[in-house]
């Protein structure tokens, strides 16, 4: 297997889950500030010409970042990231949908529309129009799970799972972005607090994050 990596808060995710798994697979970097991951030879591999991907031995290709952990949890189910029962895996699939639907795809294409815009004008369809709303729809909905978490310490209950790793990584990017979280939300900031603490958030980090940079 070879995992195609780049500095992006979706590869940070699978970095952050083998981390967990104490897993270490071959990388090779992809550069993305330089539409590295927009042409050949990268679009054989993955057209959809996002990062991450992980080349299989046999030739297949996995892309989306969910979707790789997903298959490395088969392969590896222990520590369980996803779920050791039908019942867990679901609920952590809730969670992980809940925060990507509600909360990370906006605060992804408000990136997209407004710091971002420089970088992705020429490389996919941009609506500047829409970032201020996409940011307080992200925003709204911070506040939403916020209320849901009360009680708990992480998203599905006490078990750390992909679901956390996603809205993490997301949230420290946003922060890096010029959308912060609301540090007085009562349940969303002890949660950023204990999943920074834990070893893999500051191992995921890329090697080329710098102070100031985007973080991913």
């Amino acid at each position: 297997m070879l995992l195609l990596d780049a500095l992006s808060p979706a590869p940070r995710t699978v970095r952050m889950y083998l981390a967990e798994k104490n897993l270490a697979l071959p990388m090779r970097q992809v550069d993305v500030f330089a539409g590295e991951n927009r042409r050949p030879p990268y679009l054989a591999h993955n057209p959809a010409g996002q990062t991450p991907a992980l080349l299989l031995d046999g030739g297949t290709c996995i892309a989306e970042s969910v979707a790789i952990m997903e298959y490395l949890e088969e392969l590896h189910p222990d520590p369980a990231l996803i779920g050791a029962t039908a019942g867990q895996r679901a609920e952590t699939r809730q969670w992980q949908r809940r925060v990507e639907l509600n909360i990370t795809e906006n605060i992804h294409n408000a990136y997209h529309y407004a710091e971002g815009l420089a970088r992705f004008r020429d490389r996919i369809p941009v609506e500047p129009a829409a970032a201020d709303g996409l940011k307080r729809i992200a925003r709204d909905r911070i506040a939403w799970l916020d209320g849901m978490l009360d009680g708990r310490t992480f998203l599905v209950g006490d078990r750390f799972t992909i679901a956390d790793i996603w809205l993490y990584v997301w949230l420290d990017f946003g922060d890096s972005v010029g959308q912060p979280f609301d540090r007085a939300l009562a349940n969303i900031a002890p949660w950023f607090a204990r999943v920074s603490a834990r070893p893999s958030a500051a191992a995921s980090l890329h090697p080329d994050c710098r102070p100031g940079g985007v973080r991913g």
